[in-house]
């Protein structure tokens, strides 16, 4: 089995999904599936040092990239479409990455027009939120393109129960699978000592930590966190919150206002984005974990959040009903006031904060990993292929 694995792009500075796709090739190279990413060199403001327009061999997968142009999330590159043209019939089937994406929809008329089957995956971006979120643009590319080729694809792949049910909302036919995002056990299993991220930023030390790790971005809901924090700083004045992540945007003036006219901002540090042992150092450090989004697709950083035994506060909106039933998180309202109480409730009992931390380490290593995501995967193209192939034999 070969699949073509395709998205805008692969750059850190575009959060999770670049993760989740890296992750998924790997593990699915790991079952014996040739996997091949094809995507751009597109990188937020910048773009990747990356060798353009020849393989490049990674641990079960190989990557090749592309030159673009690109203004944030926009990105097109004509290279890349010549090459699926002439080379996507070497493929049994096309798994694409993300929606409302030009180049994406591009990909997905070039398989159709070359009779390939082709799986969707739409990583929340059709969550009621974040359909709103600049509507007026998604209805009318929703109208004119997006929907025809949801309906066209072979499958959707979602990564939580709600975006499934959303999907018949939108009355969308087209047969859906759920396949929750994972993380590797072993990155988790003991974390780094945290001293190296106290000396890069000593305000944090002796303080207990409150962790967001994500995008500086509208979504993620730092506007109702200001006033929460503010409300338990005052009666916790050992407490620091670290906001970790990047700001593609130019949103985080933004934030620090909210945080300024909540006279708080001299207890929260703004590290940018960290990667590699920092993150998990950072991780080490943190006492809580929050995550106050109005939306969410499945968070990658909840899963780490959860992975490293933090207690962690989630949003409604976060999609992640089964940690409230598992009792592995605080899952509250998208309100200050219930993001303050949750703050408040692990303050106040440390105790059953960190019993409420190893049942959320216990639930992630069990249930969410990549391997198991990667196995699950497998299942939908196996499913899909014979059909698909079916269907294509039927139109010639």
């Amino acid at each position: 089995m070969k699949i073509l694995v395709i998205s805008p792009y692969l750059g850190a500075s575009y959060g999770g999904i670049s993760k989740i796709v890296i992750d998924l090739a790997q593990s699915l190279g790991k079952l014996g599936i040739h996997v091949d990413i094809v995507t751009t060199n597109a990188n937020g403001k910048t773009k990747l040092q990356v060798p353009l327009k020849m393989w490049v061999n990674e641990q079960g997968y190989r990557v090749q990239y592309f030159p673009c142009w690109h203004h944030d999330d926009l990105i097109l590159s004509t290279s890349l479409i010549r090459w699926l043209y002439t080379n996507v019939r070497e493929y049994d089937l096309v798994h694409t990455h993300t929606i409302f994406a030009p180049l994406i929809g591009i990909v997905q008329r070039i398989c159709l027009a070359r009779r390939v089957p082709y799986l969707a995956m739409p990583h929340g971006m059709l969550e009621p939120w974040a359909l709103t979120y600049k509507a007026w643009k998604k209805r009318i590319y929703y109208a004119l393109l997006e929907k025809k080729s949801l309906q066209s694809a072979d499958a959707i792949c979602t990564s939580t129960t709600n975006e499934n049910k959303q999907l018949k909302l939108l009355k969308i036919q087209t047969p859906a699978f759920t396949i929750p995002n994972g993380i590797y056990h072993q990155e988790f299993a003991i974390l780094p000592n945290p001293e190296n991220f106290y000396q890069q930023f000593p305000k944090t030390r002796n303080k207990t930590i409150i962790l967001f790790l994500g995008r500086i971005d509208p979504k993620k809901g730092l506007d109702l966190l200001a006033p929460a924090f503010s409300k338990i700083y005052r009666q916790f004045p050992q407490i620091h919150l670290v906001v970790a992540g990047p700001d593609n945007i130019g949103f985080l003036p933004t934030i620090k206002k909210h945080f300024t006219q909540a006279n708080c901002l001299e207890a929260v540090t703004f590290t940018g984005m960290l990667t590699g042992k920092l993150k998990y150092e950072c991780l080490a450090a943190a006492d809580i974990y929050i995550s106050p989004s109005y939306s969410e697709g499945f968070s990658m950083s909840i899963l780490e959040g959860m992975a490293a035994g933090l207690p962690c506060i989630i949003t409604t909106g976060c999609n992640f009903p089964e940690a409230a039933f598992a009792q592995a998180a605080h899952v509250v309202d998208i309100n200050s006031e219930a993001i303050a109480n949750a703050l408040n409730q692990c303050l106040s009992n440390p105790k059953a904060a960190k019993a409420m931390g190893n049942r959320a380490r216990d639930f992630i290593f069990q249930n969410y990993t990549w391997e198991c995501a990667a196995e699950n995967l497998l299942k939908v193209y196996q499913s899909i292929l014979p059909f698909a192939q079916s269907s294509m034999s039927l139109m010639k």
